[in-house]
């Protein structure tokens, strides 16, 4: 499956930004999550360098407990939109899938979390997601990229806005201007 996507940074609080998201007329399709991402990578950095990730999200929500994904993601085409292959499953046992990933050469590097709500609307092809993280609010668009450039007009975001970069990048550009802050992007409690 490819993956097409953009960020857009929220000046507001998250409480504002998911108003604007059901005014338009999105719906909740997936509660306000708790997502811990956990990178991995070879020693060498050779997936960070050649623009690929590898990915385990533990989620917890009241609503469906806890669970864990792997994510795939190939070297990304950025443009005005960032494309890329994404393959992902699920884990039953994440311990244990991380100890094998351990015994192949793969270390834990990059450690980023959110919370995250996902909102769709019936006969759309994309979702939107409202991203609460320990450095700001974003919301992120995924879909086609007709229906990127439509819903992005409709929340009132041009296209001079729209980002695509990941948390990764993001959070080393924040780091540039916060040398203070954590290697990881996580939340203090």
């Amino acid at each position: 499956m490819t993956e097409t996507e953009i960020k857009l940074q929220w000046d507001g609080t998250a409480k504002q930004a998911h108003a604007l998201i059901e005014r338009k007329g999105y719906v909740i399709s997936e509660p306000r999550t708790l997502e811990n991402d956990q990178l991995f990578d070879l020693l060498s950095g050779g997936l960070r360098q050649s623009d690929q990730i590898l990915r385990l999200r533990r989620t917890f929500s009241l609503e469906r407990g806890p669970r864990a994904m792997v994510t795939y993601k190939g070297p990304a085409k950025r443009e005005i939109y960032k494309s890329r292959e994404e393959i992902e499953f699920d884990v039953s046992d994440p311990d244990t899938f991380t100890l094998v990933l351990d015994r192949l050469g793969y270390y834990p590097g990059f450690r980023y979390e959110k919370y995250r709500t996902m909102f769709t609307t019936s006969g759309e092809p994309g979702i939107i997601t409202l991203d609460e993280t320990p450095i700001g609010v974003y919301l992120e668009l995924e879909g086609p990229q007709y229906w990127i450039d439509s819903t992005a007009a409709r929340l009132d975001f041009p296209v001079s806005q729209f980002l695509n970069s990941s948390y990764a990048a993001l959070y080393r550009k924040h780091r540039e201007q916060h040398p203070d802050a954590p290697a990881n992007m996580i939340f203090d409690s």
